[in-house]
């Protein structure tokens, strides 16, 4: 299946952008989405936070995928 993967913040440097495309096997998680992001790009292991959300939701690990869906990184935020 193709994900629609949009990052921001420090994620977007790791990544090299802004908009990627992912592809990954049918029924996979967002956690197996996280493994894999993180074997290709393994800068994304230094933070120590890391939410996910998909189609404009934050979503759980367990979160079970679909064709299609847009998924956005969202890194620590720090502020005052």
């Amino acid at each position: 299946m193709t994900l629609k993967l949009l990052c921001f913040g420090i994620t977007k440097e790791m990544v090299g952008g802004f908009e990627k495309t992912i592809d990954l096997p049918e029924k996979s998680s967002v956690a197996d989405l996280l493994v894999s992001l993180k074997t290709q790009y393994p800068e994304l292991v230094k933070l120590n936070s890391l939410r996910v959300a998909v189609n404009e939701e934050y979503a759980e690990d367990s979160l079970v995928l679909n064709h299609r869906d847009e998924v956005v990184l969202i890194p620590p935020v720090s502020g005052g």
